[in-house]
């Protein structure tokens, strides 16, 4: 294979979305306005937004052969994911998500159901995959295979990647956050990780656990931007009439942010492009329908300079 940009290890799933006037009350039976399946999953979805982009990515999973992997598949090859490092599991499932999202406000409920797929064994990391990448991007699952993956990467020069989502910290990513390059984390993510509230100072104490660029993101708050270099600055959310859905917004973030990033773009550059894709994004039920072309980006970003 030819040099890849961003290959990402992680869990795809399917997401099963539900547009609805209200979130229900006990025993009620509510009418939903649209309907959608998609596949989901924080690294699965930056990487769909790459390939969205026109990035060279690919996908490492253990996924199942009935129709959830079949949709996973087929969704990575439609945004132009290579799928050739994704492998198939005999009678394994995917792990579902049923989201319900209130219509005007965007607030959700979600029940999740996990598949019965493994791990994604460690002793199969494909390394000259990840040999032939610009950035390997993770989030701690396959949590064996991620250490090993990364701990390959950083040796042959790889640069890595960490998402660090809402509600996602646990003590063990402690010793992956150390090893990576770049580390876009949710704001209670870098709260709960460095024990601090103010944003300066988890931003402080992330750079000096590792990575070089730290991105601390607040959802409408925006994100804020440091380096080991001493830049540091606060990239405003693109403000939308309305909200559709909030759902793969963050990770679509990443994407984009890595996407600005082997673009060529400078960082401020870097940071409105995936504050744009984040703000596009929110208006499609889902985390993957509203996913826009660099092309419709940059027209986005433009139109918003003009009426500024």
């Amino acid at each position: 294979m030819s040099q890849l940009d961003v290959i990402g290890l992680g869990a795809s799933t399917v997401d099963v979305l539900s547009l609805v006037a209200h979130l229900p009350a006990e025993d009620e039976v509510l009418r939903a306005e649209e309907v959608s399946i998609q596949g989901g999953g924080p690294v699965a979805t930056a990487i769909v937004t790459l390939g969205r982009l026109g990035a060279k990515a690919a996908m490492i999973d253990l996924i199942g052969d009935d129709w959830k992997g079949a949709l996973v598949r087929q969704d990575f090859e439609r945004n132009g994911v290579s799928v050739e490092y994704l492998q198939v599991g005999i009678g394994y499932t995917a792990s579902t998500s049923c989201i319900l999202v209130k219509k005007g406000s965007g607030e959700r409920s979600i029940i999740w159901a996990p598949g019965t797929a493994p791990e994604f064994p460690a002793v199969n990391v494909p390394r000259e995959a990840i040999a032939s990448a610009r950035i390997l991007h993770v989030n701690g699952r396959h949590w064996g295979a991620c250490m090993e993956a990364v701990r390959f990467a950083r040796a042959a020069g790889v640069q890595v990647s960490f998402d660090g989502g809402s509600g996602r910290y646990r003590a063990e990513l402690e010793q992956l956050v150390p090893l990576t390059d770049f580390c876009i984390v949710a704001r209670n993510f870098a709260e709960n990780y460095t024990h601090e509230t103010d944003i300066g100072k988890a931003a402080d104490a992330l750079l000096q656990s590792g990575p070089r660029l730290v991105v601390i993101t607040g959802g409408t708050d925006g994100s804020w931007v440091h380096t080991r270099d001493g830049q540091a600055f606060h990239q405003p959310a693109y403000g939308m009439p309305q909200v559709v859905d909030t759902t793969g917004c963050g990770d679509s973030y990443h994407g984009a942010f890595l996407f600005g990033m082997i673009s060529g773009m400078e960082l401020k550059q870097t940071a409105a492009f995936a504050s744009a894709v984040g703000a596009i994004n929110s208006q499609h039920l889902g985390g993957r329908a509203g996913l826009p072309t660099r092309e419709q980006v940059d027209a986005f970003i433009a139109q918003r300079a003009r009426a500024a």
